[in-house]
């Protein structure tokens, strides 16, 4: 109880503390605001006891037999008995989707592969998940667990959705394989949920075909409590990889994620409270981390933002972002946390992004980021956008307001930009912008700063030039 009372009287508190100490001391304010919020994380627990997928009849090295059943029995016993740990030794095995539940950790022993099948008709019937930030029925996830307390997905293995093998050709584009003839999403399916959301039909009605071609995520945990997942190498996912969904007290650990694929997300913590990102690698074909709370009708509705995150020690190379807000982020979001990462490739556009425009919405604050390396990036090393996707049709407007904004000790050898925001009309919707003790090297443009108020810089310096404001 005590712990809970201090941990309240910081967020209460915190708005007054930092309108006292506007100089270096919001910032490390910030952090013991970080530290208290990873205390509070509940974390994972499994008894002492270890079930082998051997044992239920899987069998590695066959590519024509495939090893789902053995491996949900598995986990299915072991949380029937009260939980513990589900084996997967070394060697290749070939398998469908896969369910986990309540007190099982499933780990992948070293030199354990998984290899999913891209047959898409063992991922049905559809399961309720989210796709883009909208509710519906979609394909079965590859791994995927629906209201679960104490799971987890460790060891040093390697999970291959094999992407590239046919999921990745259903986003429509050429590049990826897609064909005349061949289910895409170009086709109508993505519109036809979007549809679906802006006209309020119920979810139980928004069951997505395999002609509407919304490929699915390699691990999509749903409404979860007490989640790690630690250790493990995944490559090739279909769409996004890790998609952890209104889950609580969330651990990702030294994870390395390869997804060069399209819509190839590392990580997206949507509508989450309570998590930790650290020590982990991402090569993406999208954003790295992307974090979300759902969009516009389908994520007002719900108005449950993603909260206090901590994102540390990681390292990321290609992605449209290193680490994003958005852009499906109507629910909103508060409280991030982002130190002692390395970001680095002239594939990586943007080192902190936030996206969102007047159809999403979403109050985003307190975002705070210190200590990143940079060796380069494309575009820019801050970028704020409110016009992400402008054209997007919608029924209202509900324009998104961003604040609180605060990076120190950043470092980047080569962009387009240093910051670059692209505010609304006016500058009411983006406020309170800080960077301090920053030096951006090989900026080919400058700043860019249309849209918004109260953006200063303290000890910036551009090109070797210092920039005040």
């Amino acid at each position: 109880m005590k712990q809970h009372s201090y941990y309240l009287l910081m967020f209460l508190c915190l708005p007054a503390l930092l309108a006292c100490n506007r100089k270096t001391d919001e910032m490390d304010l910030a952090f013991v605001q970080a530290a208290q919020i990873e205390k509070n994380i509940k974390q994972t627990s499994f008894p002492d006891r270890s079930f082998s997928i051997l044992d239920f009849g899987a069998k590695a090295g066959d590519s024509c037999f495939l090893n789902h059943e053995a491996i949900n029995n598995a986990i299915l016993e072991c949380s029937l008995n009260g939980g513990g740990i589900v084996s997967i030794p070394a060697g290749e095995f070939y398998t469908g989707p896969i369910r986990l539940k309540s007190n099982v950790n499933l780990r992948l022993e070293k030199e354990a592969i998984l290899k999913f099948s891209t047959d898409t008709s063992l991922y049905l019937p559809q399961v309720l998940t989210r796709w883009e930030g909208v509710d519906c029925y979609n394909y079965h996830p590859l791994i995927y667990a629906y209201g679960e307390t104490n799971i987890a997905l460790t060891g040093e293995g390697v999970l291959d959705a094999q992407g590239q093998k046919g999921w990745w050709s259903m986003c429509g584009a050429r590049k990826y394989g897609w064909t005349e003839g061949l289910p895409g999403q170009n086709q109508g399916g993505r519109n036809r949920l979007l549809r679906s959301a802006e006209e309020k039909l119920d979810i139980s009605q928004r069951i997505m075909t395999p002609q509407d071609a919304l490929r699915p995520q390699m691990v999509n945990f749903y409404r979860c409590k007490q989640v790690l997942i630690e250790g493990i190498t995944l490559l090739n996912s279909p769409f996004w990889v890790l998609h952890p969904l209104l889950c609580e007290d969330l651990t990702v650990r030294g994870v390395h994620i390869y997804n060069r694929g399209p819509n190839g997300d590392g990580c997206d913590p949507e509508s989450c409270k309570n998590v930790l990102i650290e020590n982990c690698f991402f090569d993406t074909g999208d954003d790295c981390i992307a974090i979300k709370s759902g969009r516009n009708n389908d994520g007002r509705k719900w108005g449950i933002p993603s909260e206090n995150i901590i994102v540390r020690n990681c390292k990321m190379k290609n992605g449209h972002g290193g680490v994003v807000i958005g852009s499906e982020i109507s629910g909103g979001y508060r409280n991030l946390f982002v130190e002692n990462c390395d970001m680095d490739s002239p594939d990586l556009d943007r080192v902190i992004r936030i996206k969102t425009n007047t159809c999403r919405g979403g109050l985003i604050e307190n975002i705070f980021v210190r200590n990143i390396k940079v060796g380069q990036c494309r575009e820019a090393v801050l970028k704020i956008n409110l016009l992400y996707e402008s054209r997007e049709d919608c029924q209202r407007d509900f324009p998104p307001t961003v604040r609180n904004v605060q990076l120190e000790n950043i470092t980047c050898e080569k962009s387009r930009y240093g910051v670059l925001i692209a505010g609304l009309p006016g500058d009411e919707n983006v406020y309170h912008i800080r960077l301090e003790n920053c030096q951006f090297n090989g900026v080919e443009r400058g700043n860019s700063v249309n849209g918004a108020r109260d953006v200063s810089f303290k000890n910036l310096h551009i090109n070797g030039e210092l920039v005040e404001e």
